[in-house]
């Protein structure tokens, strides 16, 4: 997480461990807020157009960053973005990428994603894009992080604004990851709620306390697992596979390496614009709840935070709430979330 390592660690000076104990400090009250339902009562009280649009801009967040790394946008000093350079063959193998993607989607060719991301991997193999380094690998040791968080360094009084931080973007980040994801996946009810969402949410903050073991940052839900959704995966048997897979990838990290960002970028795109799909069921309507919903969906991306694009979204709704005549229909848990908001960007 770039606020652990260049915040936290770089500019504040603080060490890795004392970090570490802080996300370890902050994973606790995760836990507490999800055993205690606090959590799942503060995600249920968004409101339907905000959470829709939560899914929508965490699909035009993951859009951005497919387009960034297959080098189909490329900053700009002048005009902040512009198109790539399509002379560089990187660039035409990731538009190629999400043209092969949506072909095999189109043709219902199961395994299209993962398809279309070998063939890329493949024809970079074959023009000497890709270096092959090997098969296997022995893993290295995980005796220099392990249990070295410094959680009594971690209770200090300055340390507290650093906890609550690493608490807010978990969780966040994590609420806007899991609506959009689910909407995808055919995972909501009737009013847009999550079904069995405190077994996400359990699992999701203890994943973020036992991280810590191994000297991990703040774990937290990948936005790219709308990939996996969009390739089958819809239970938790999906999640356990994938988490096998994962381990025995240590023994294989040089193959595992060789596939490139220009091979992943047309998924991401091909994803993102399915997850945009949603943007129908919103409520045209009515604007105080429209506007709210199309700041959520277009700051996320903007600001590189999903944290941050909600909570720009929750403190327009609130506001065009009051002064339209529409304050009884904000519910507390809409009240609660918006002073959070309004403190973390007044206090963090």
């Amino acid at each position: 997480m770039l606020f652990f390592t260049f915040t936290v660690v770089g500019e504040l000076g603080y060490s890795w461990e004392i970090a570490l104990g802080a996300v370890f400090l902050s994973g606790i009250l995760f836990v507490i807020m999800s055993v205690t339902n606090l959590r799942k009562w503060m995600l249920e009280s968004i409101p339907l157009n905000l959470r829709i649009a939560m899914g929508c801009g965490v699909g035009l967040f993951v859009g951005f960053i497919g387009l960034k790394s297959g080098g189909l946008i490329v900053s700009n000093e002048a005009t902040f973005l512009s198109l790539g350079n399509f002379a560089q063959i990187e660039t035409l193998l990731s538009a190629l990428g999400f043209l092969i993607i949506s072909i095999l989607a189109v043709r219902k060719v199961p395994g299209a994603i993962i398809l279309g991301v070998l063939i890329i991997t493949l024809i970079g193999i074959i023009i000497g894009l890709i270096e092959f380094n090997g098969l296997v690998s022995v893993p290295p040791s995980i005796a220099p992080t392990f249990l070295k968080m410094d959680i009594l360094g971690a209770l200090d009084v300055a340390m507290i604004s650093i906890i609550f931080s690493f608490l807010f973007v978990n969780l966040f980040d994590t609420a806007g990851t899991l609506l959009g994801v689910a909407n995808r996946a055919n995972l909501v009810n009737k009013d847009g709620e999550i079904i069995d969402i405190d077994k996400a949410l359990k699992a999701d903050s203890s994943s973020s306390v036992v991280g810590t073991f191994f000297g991990c940052s703040p774990v937290t839900s990948y936005v790219e697992s709308s990939a996996g959704v969009e390739a089958g995966g819809r239970t938790g048997l999906t999640a356990v596979i994938v988490g096998i897979f994962f381990l025995i990838s240590i023994f294989f990290s040089p193959l595992a390496s060789i596939i490139p960002t220009f091979a992943t970028a047309g998924a991401l795109i091909y994803v993102a614009i399915l997850m945009l799909s949603g943007m129908e069921k919103l409520n045209w309507s009515e604007i105080t709840e429209l506007l709210p919903a199309l700041i959520i969906i277009v700051m996320i991306p903007l600001t590189f935070s999903i944290a941050n694009g909600i909570a720009l979204g929750f403190i327009a709704y609130i506001t065009l709430k009051v002064f339209t005549g529409g304050i009884t229909n904000i519910s507390y848990g809409a009240w609660f979330l918006t002073l959070i908001f309004v403190s973390k960007f007044i206090f963090l």
